[in-house]
C-alpha cells in the first residue's frame, strides 16, 4: 500500500516524531486520497516522491520546524529538499519535493505539468475543505476514517493557519482564512463523517 523503500521510511519515521496523530493521519490520508485518484484518472507519478512530500507537506505547521517568517510551505519544502539529500537522493530529486510541497498551495499546477503537486493539491483540498467529494465515494471514505481517524484534524489545522495568518498575512494559509477557511472546514463532509 505505502511505498516501501528507504527514503519512504524515514519519512514516517519524520511525520510520527514530529507531527501530532491528528496532522499525522492527515498526512497519510493525503497520501491515499491522492493515490485512490491517481488510479481513477490514470495519472502516471511517482509514488516515492508523492509519499515522501505527502508525509512532509505539513511539517512546517509543527511547532519544531515553524518559520515565523516564511510561509509554511515555503519552509516545508525547504526542509523537504534538506530531508531528500539527506536521504541520498540527488539535488535535482531533492528539488522536486521542495516543488511539491510549495505548490500544493497554488490552484493552478495541472496533472501534466506536475503530477505529484496536482495529486497533492487535490488530496489536500479534499481533506481540508471537502472539494472534489465526488471523485471519493462514500465505501471509500468510511474504510480510510476507519483506518485513519481524523481525531479532531479539522480543528487542530484551522488554529494552525489562523495562527499563520495573524504571523504572515501575506501568506496563502492567511489567504485562506480571508476567503473563509473555518466555513469550508466545518461543511466538509470528512468532518461530519468522523
Amino acid at each position: 500500500m505505502f511505498p516501501q523503500t528507504p527514503a519512504a521510511a524515514a519519512a514516517l519515521s519524520v511525520a510520527r516524531r514530529f507531527c501530532s496523530s491528528a496532522l499525522l493521519n492527515h498526512c497519510l490520508r493525503s497520501y491515499l486520497w491522492g493515490a485512490m485518484y491517481a488510479t481513477a484518472h490514470g495519472i502516471d507519478h511517482d509514488d516515492e516522491l508523492y509519499y515522501v512530500s505527502a508525509l512532509l507537506h505539513d511539517i512546517a505547521l509543527t511547532e519544531t520546524f515553524d518559520s515565523h517568517t516564511v510561509p509554511f510551505e515555503e519552509a516545508g519544502g525547504r526542509l523537504g529538499w534538506v530531508f531528500g539529500v539527506a536521504a541520498g537522493w540527488p539535488a535535482d530529486r531533492a528539488a522536486r519535493v521542495e516543488d511539491v510541497i510549495v505548490l500544493h498551495m497554488r490552484d493552478d499546477v495541472s496533472a501534466f505539468a506536475d503530477p505529484e503537486a496536482h495529486l497533492l493539491q487535490v488530496a489536500t483540498s479534499w481533506e481540508v475543505t471537502g472539494r472534489h467529494p465526488g471523485e471519493f465515494g462514500a465505501d471509500a471514505r468510511a474504510e480510510m476514517l476507519g483506518r485513519y481517524p481524523r481525531l479532531g484534524f479539522g480543528t487542530e489545522f484551522l488554529a494552525c493557519f489562523e495562527d499563520q495568518a495573524r504571523r504572515k498575512p501575506d501568506s496563502a494559509a492567511a489567504a485562506s482564512v480571508r476567503n473563509d477557511v473555518a466555513g469550508r472546514i466545518a461543511a466538509n463532509p470528512l468532518e461530519s463523517a468522523s
